[in-house]
């Protein structure tokens, strides 16, 4: 066998790693590090690998490869947070947190095609140099190249629709929802204008909650309330408008949408996130 069991084990971080950027899933990362393990200790070759570490990655692209590749042949769209059962969507959640994983990249990688995903996490993420890639795509350097100049042209920042004075102050935007995730009340309340409204979908709700919300003091105090909800968003633009999206682990499961006016939230909109939706970088000053 060309792999060690002892050599695997000190690989199998960094191939989770690898795996869960391609797959957007860590339980397929497992399962698609154990097949790559599996291949490899059934590999009928004797002779000694020089870097264990990068046969292994390759290996496990390639089974990561198929699986993106059997997706999109099963038109498989990309789940959305309540389509994910819970235990798998707290795993993930568990990896982007350790990890320091860019939910909001997580969520886009899913507008790449298979080999465009595979190159740019590889070459971008990895630092893969790209004859490895192209052996793991089957195709030419040169090919391996462009999948990964096409995907970082998709995941660039979109085109903002235009709304001339009515675009809300990003700074303001901004602001609040660094103290929603504190559940600052007094930072909240003073950003918010009087007369502020919060509308939401019922099923984003507990039973019996308000759709409605008027006035900053009671807005305040929900939004402390979910915390934790918006520890799990990032900002992207949705449909060419920029908005907060609530993500955890990656998937996305609502939209919050916020207007200012005089230096004020006037109206916090939220609603479920659709697979119709399409989700773009933020442009300046937010960054993935």
């Amino acid at each position: 066998m060309p792999i060690t069991v002892e050599e695997f084990e000190t690989a199998r971080p960094r191939l989770l790693s690898v795996a869960h950027r391609m797959l957007g899933s860590a339980q397929d990362a497992q399962d698609a590090v154990q097949t790559a393990w599996v291949r490899a200790a059934t590999a009928r070759s004797s002779a000694s690998v020089e870097n264990p570490s990068a046969w292994l990655t390759t290996v496990t692209a390639r089974v990561c490869l198929d699986e993106l590749r059997a997706r999109r042949r099963r038109d498989e769209a990309p789940l959305l947070a309540d389509a994910v059962p819970a235990a798998d969507l707290a795993a993930d959640e568990a990896v982007l947190r350790a990890e320091d994983v860019s939910r909001a990249l997580m969520v886009l990688l899913d507008r790449l095609t298979p080999p465009q995903r595979v190159a740019y996490v590889l070459h971008d993420l990895f630092s893969t140099p790209f004859d490895r890639i192209a052996e793991v795509l089957g195709a030419t350097v040169p090919s391996a190249k462009q999948h990964a100049s096409r995907a970082r042209r998709r995941l660039a920042p979109a085109r903002q629709s235009a709304e001339g004075s009515g675009r809300a102050d990003q700074r303001i935007v901004d602001a609040f929802m660094a103290a929603a995730r504190t559940g600052d009340t007094r930072g909240m309340i003073q950003l918010l204008a009087p007369d502020s409204i919060r509308d939401a979908e019922a099923a984003l709700l507990p039973p019996g909650g308000r759709t409605t919300v008027s006035g900053a003091s009671d807005i305040a105090a929900e939004t402390a309330h979910f915390r934790d909800r918006i520890r799990a968003a990032c900002p992207l633009s949705v449909n060419g408008r920029p908005m907060y999206v609530i993500a955890p682990g990656g998937h996305p499961f609502a939209t919050i949408e916020i207007s200012t006016a005089n230096g004020q939230v006037t109206r916090i909109t939220l609603r479920s996130a659709r697979t119709e939706d399409r989700f773009d970088a933020p442009g300046p000053p937010n960054a993935l």
